[in-house]
């Protein structure tokens, strides 16, 4: 298996990067379409645990779309083969000082395309 072919990571950036505007401007159709639609996606959120396309659908649309926007660092994106990839970044709010926010996708080429079967977003105190 090859890790990070140029042409796979260059799509699963662009991808990670539609994503990142989508969420800072609550583009929640755009977050439904890039999760894939199945029982077995799931989603760990800083205050939620969401089993299945529907429980994840329906945080996005009850969810406040204030005040979402944040600053990413430290992004790796790592694909394997053609058809898997993961993505990890921290972000910081200027609504949260002192926290660090992490956030971990595995995405994973459908007939759709690019789609996060799984995600993680956690905050924890910025400790450098």
């Amino acid at each position: 298996m090859e890790i990070n072919i140029a042409a796979v990571k260059a799509e699963v950036e662009a991808v990670f990067k539609a994503y990142e505007t989508a969420l800072v401007s609550n583009d929640v159709e755009t977050l439904d379409r890039l999760f894939l639609n199945a029982p077995t996606t799931i989603r760990y959120g800083g205050g939620e645990n969401l089993y299945g396309y529907a429980d994840i659908a329906a945080f996005r649309s009850a969810r406040d779309g204030g005040n979402l926007q944040r600053r990413l660092a430290r992004t790796v994106i790592t694909t394997y083969g053609t058809t898997f990839a993961t993505a990890s970044t921290l972000f910081y709010r200027d609504s949260a000082p002192g926290k660090v926010g992490r956030q971990m996708q595995t995405w994973i080429r459908t007939n759709a395309g690019w789609q996060v079967a799984a995600a993680h977003v956690s905050v924890i105190d910025d400790r450098g």
